[in-house]
């Protein structure tokens, strides 16, 4: 597969996408059988992969919606949600009828009814006795991201103020922080599948790439000053985020006390404060992300999307299918998993993920096959 390379691509932004989709096909792996110790740390933490992806989806997104304000436009929201649709919507369904039609391809034996995929609504309510494609409740999120985003920027621009705006952030991370405490208080047994996957307690990501999507975009003052000081942010976010490891240690983790419950309540936006920063770190010419070209890192950034819809099932097919190789857990089952896990992403994007996004192109008929390509690589869509 050629992948065509763009002009100055931000690097920086690859690598972070590569290591959001890496840390999460980690964590999942622990589902089908024991880790080598040596990366037990990575696999345990690897859930922080999805809340990196929520503050990329919120940079990256966010200034696709609030560009057109630059040259006194305004946001269409039929096209932003044309173009979304386009975007997520075909490979999405291609993985969800294997789930539905083929019980083969399923990671666990149940699946949450169809009419919760159909409607991104999974994530409310999730049990784990339902847990086949469970992986889908992150891109619920997303889609209700997607859906009121260009809401709240049609209505927030028909009169700019930076304090509104700075308010309705605040609110929403408050809230949040509100919302959670609220919910341990009258289930303290109940913190993850209760907590951690409804939309309305995952926004502090979402929010935060927002957050600096808006800096970027109307403040670029501030942001020129925030791009001086790229080592600074990277430090600085490594901080808050070694912070929230410590709030989540394993003997910790899941009780309705101390430094975890503090860490479902606070910690969450701690985290997405700690990614946001490091997101701002990698855009920024000397920060340390945005020196390094990782070789691969473009191509696998690419791939995220239809990576994290089928890693799980493919993943679990191998271990089934091959248990004299993966069982004894080495370098052949790791090896083993990339390759086919690689293989099944490639496909998915070949032919269903580039088709359709070409089709976008065509039907839009203001954008070349680079720039959609350009775009296709750097939208960071779970």
């Amino acid at each position: 597969m050629k992948l065509a390379a763009a002009p100055a691509r931000l690097f920086g932004l690859d690598t972070l996408r590569v290591l959001a989709i890496l840390v999460v096909m980690l964590y999942h792996l622990t589902i089908f059988g024991e880790l080598p110790s040596s990366i037990l740390p990575v696999t345990y933490f690897g859930w922080m992969g999805v809340d990196l992806f929520f503050v990329l989806s919120g940079f990256l997104i966010g200034q696709q919606a609030l560009k057109p304000y630059l040259t006194g436009q305004q946001l269409s929201i039929k096209e932003f949600y044309r173009r979304r649709a386009y975007r997520i919507l075909p490979a999405y369904l291609a993985v969800l009828a294997l789930y539905v039609f083929v019980p083969g391809w399923r990671e666990a034996p149940r699946l949450a009814p169809l009419w919760k995929f159909l409607t991104f609504t999974m994530n409310f309510g999730f049990t784990f006795d339902q847990r086949a494609f469970s992986n889908a409740w992150s891109l619920c999120v997303e889609e209700h991201f997607y859906l009121l985003l260009p809401l709240l920027v049609t209505l927030l621009m028909r009169r700019p103020s930076t304090r509104k705006t700075v308010a309705v952030l605040a609110s929403v991370v408050l809230f949040g922080i509100g919302l959670r405490a609220f919910l341990i208080s009258l289930h303290p047994d109940d913190i993850w599948t209760g907590i951690y996957y409804p939309s309305y307690t995952r926004l502090d990501g979402l929010v935060t790439g927002v957050a600096l999507a808006i800096v970027r975009t109307f403040r670029p003052t501030w942001w020129d000053a925030l791009m001086q000081r790229g080592h600074t942010l990277f430090l600085t976010g490594t901080v808050c985020i070694g912070s929230v490891i410590w709030m989540f240690r394993k003997d910790d983790l899941g009780s309705d006390s101390g430094s975890a419950m503090w860490g479902v309540i606070l910690g969450l936006p701690l985290l997405s404060l700690g990614l946001g920063l490091i997101t701002a770190s990698s855009v920024s010419k000397n920060g340390l992300l945005a020196r390094i070209r990782v070789p691969g890192a473009e191509t696998i950034a690419t791939l995220a999307f239809s990576l994290y819809l089928t890693h799980k099932a493919v993943a679990h097919m191998v271990m089934l299918r091959f248990p004299q190789i993966t069982e004894p857990q080495g370098p052949a089952s790791w090896l083993l998993y990339a390759v086919t896990c690689l293989s099944a992403a490639v496909l998915l994007h070949i032919l269903v993920e580039r088709p359709f996004l070409r089709l976008r192109d065509r039907v839009t008929r203001h954008k070349s096959v680079s720039a959609l390509e350009d775009e296709m690589r750097e939208e960071p869509a779970l």
